[in-house]
């Protein structure tokens, strides 16, 4: 039965080999290959697929194009469709992450890509605070954020933000009216077994203390809070693995900000940066083992997403219904942003202030606002800045 799926799951390949640009880029070679090319949906059932994404947390843009598969060959083909666009992504960064470790020396090409990134998530924060911020709720949700970003360093932090601006925002009864309808009763016993997998991972984390078990958790854990995308993934990644306070460091900040830049060079989902910081938390191990932590930061970062979609899917036209999940999107999304400009203000810092890193910080913020030069193209010019200069 899946022969007849080879045309399609040909053109995800090749989907997944092109698509640059982030979600707002995915979602725009979405529409031209899979709407207006193939016609596998209709440009309503992709609007609404792109919306039901946004309200669950992980990879918005990998869910889309899973929530496509699923649609045209239910479970087994949304796997496939799943595996075939992660695969690319996935396996440059894994082998960034040897690059990094074994020809540590010879990389001065990658000096720029550092600040490069801060520019990024700078340039993402600012676009995501137009968008998200609309009134003085949501500005207080967003500062409240970001604060508490910048004081209390735990990984906890994050979803506590979250779920705190979604509670914030659910106060108001004004700006989105109830939809009518009969309600269907949720079946609840699909959320089970994301859950136990949850908790089965941080009781083997904390059972066995064993590096593989706690970098599962650990990006479980991220693929089922992070809401905003892979900027805000990254953000939890710097929390965890290189500023965390009362924790040895498993990375520098230059090494994490290496793979933060290069991520935005490559095709296919932000989220494959999990793939390369798995690699660079074992390289110390081996390099079997920092083989395992790539295969595992993949896994474990897309996991959550699969699932969840999967599970929650079936019932998106009872969800919708729901008013308070729409209210409580509004004050996840201004916390975002105050979690983005948290990240930016800390990255920025660590840098230091060498005038070179901040005019390469600077200059990437205006060529993204500015102009329409592609993210690879300000990729390739910062490596070709840092092979240049002395």
């Amino acid at each position: 039965m899946l022969l007849r799926h080879i045309p399609f799951l040909k053109a995800v390949f090749f989907y997944s080999i092109t698509a640059f640009g982030g979600p707002q880029g995915h979602l725009a070679m979405m529409i031209k290959t899979f709407v207006e090319k193939r016609r596998d949906v209709t440009l309503e059932e992709l609007m609404e697929f792109t919306a039901f994404c946004q309200l669950l947390p992980g990879a918005s843009s990998t869910q889309t194009i899973t929530l496509i598969g699923y649609k045209r060959g239910g479970v087994l083909l949304a796997i496939l469709t799943l595996l075939i666009w992660i695969t690319p992504a996935c396996v440059l960064m894994g082998l960034l992450s040897f690059v990094i470790t074994y020809f540590h020396q010879d990389l001065r090409v990658f000096r720029f890509v550092q600040p490069m990134a801060v520019g990024f998530l700078g340039y993402a924060g600012f676009k995501a605070f137009k968008i998200s911020v609309k009134n003085y709720a949501t500005a207080g949700i967003m500062v409240g954020a970001l604060l508490l970003t910048v004081l209390f360093r735990s990984p906890w932090v994050f979803p506590s933000v979250i779920i705190a601006g979604g509670v914030v925002s659910n106060f108001s009864s004004k700006r989105i009216p109830d939809i009518p309808g009969k309600r269907r009763k949720i079946q609840w016993a699909n959320l089970w077994l994301f859950a136990l997998i949850f908790i089965v991972a941080g009781v083997l984390s904390e059972v066995t203390k064993a590096r593989p078990f706690r970098l599962f958790e650990n990006f479980y854990r991220f693929g089922s809070i992070v809401f905003g995308g892979g900027q805000v993934l990254i953000a939890a990644m710097l929390d965890q693995y290189v500023i965390r306070k009362n924790h040895v460091p498993l990375m520098t900040p230059q090494e994490f900000l290496t793979g933060a830049g290069m991520v935005q060079a490559i095709p296919g989902p932000t989220f494959s940066v999990a793939s390369f910081v798995g690699g660079m938390v074992m390289r110390d191990m081996g390099k079997a083992y920092q083989v395992l932590g790539c295969i595992i930061g993949s896994i474990a970062i897309f996991l959550p997403s699969l699932l969840l979609l999967l599970f929650f899917y079936p019932i998106w036209q009872n969800l919708k219904r729901y008013v308070y999940v729409f209210r409580a999107l509004e004050g996840i999304n201004a916390a975002v942003v105050g979690i983005m400009w948290a990240a930016t203000m800390i990255l920025l810092s660590s840098l230091g202030i060498e005038w070179m890193n901040v005019l390469v910080v600077l200059a990437t913020f205006c060529l993204l606002q500015f102009t329409r030069i592609p993210a690879p193209i300000i990729v390739m010019g910062c490596l070709l800045l840092g092979w240049w200069l002395p």
